[in-house]
């Protein structure tokens, strides 16, 4: 019997009851930033551009390299210009990025624990991150993660990126389940807003991103410092 004919089991999280759970990737589950200073910062040289600081690409991950890249060049050119170079920009940092995948990564504290906690209580788990699939595969595979996954959905799954909330409604479907049961878990505003307008319950983690801007001021059901502390709510 599989996952989708099997009698779900039914988690209170939150305030909720949810079959199963969403998880986002970068600043969730794994500090990547080390890995996208250093393929931004290649790119920046391969342009002849000025370096990045981290908290220059810090701020600017969460909404897929499209957006990551053209807000760094925006950094150092006038939109046009930044415009202009896109093209090739995005192609160099997707090939300096592969090579660096994990290289400079590692899960956050207690997310290995955490996530196996999350599926020995019961939740069915995907992922959903704006990172490309290929990637995002790979690099849970590299950290030990992808194994909790029964679903991968990354930036290049859709026609729209997190914040839209196409990817978690076409997650949800790939589960056979509905949004109200399927818990959103992230870091960010993004994660926050493609929740609510998917209409699944959402629980942000204190440690991530979020554009430099305070977590705790998202909309979100819980907040946890751990993502194992939430079966605790």
């Amino acid at each position: 019997m599989d996952a989708r004919t099997a009698t779900p089991l039914v988690v209170t999280i939150a305030g909720h009851a949810v079959v199963a759970a969403i998880v986002d990737l970068d600043g969730t589950m794994v500090d990547t930033l080390g890995d996208l200073h250093a393929a931004a910062n290649a790119t920046m040289r391969l342009l002849k551009l000025p370096d990045l600081s981290r908290e220059d690409v810090e701020h600017r991950i969460g909404k897929g390299s499209e957006y990551l890249v053209l807000q760094c060049l925006r950094l150092h050119l006038p939109d046009d210009q930044a415009q202009a170079l896109y093209p090739q920009a995005i192609e160099l940092y997707l090939q300096e990025y592969t090579q660096l995948n994990g290289q400079f990564a590692d899960p956050f504290p207690g997310v290995p624990e955490g996530v196996a906690a999350l599926k020995q209580a019961g939740l069915r788990l995907a992922c959903a991150t704006n990172k490309p699939t290929e990637l995002a595969r790979e690099l849970l595979q590299m950290k030990g993660l992808l194994q909790y996954f029964e679903i991968v959905n990354g930036g290049d799954a859709f026609p729209r990126k997190k914040p839209d909330p196409m990817p978690l409604l076409e997650t949800c479907k790939q589960l056979g389940l509905p949004p109200a049961q399927v818990l959103m878990i992230g870091d960010s505003q993004n994660d926050a807003l493609a929740a609510r307008a998917a209409g699944c319950p959402v629980a942000l983690v204190t440690y991530g991103y979020n554009h430099g801007e305070p977590i705790r001021t998202a909309n979100a059901d819980a907040f946890a410092d751990r993502i194992g502390d939430l079966l605790a709510r």
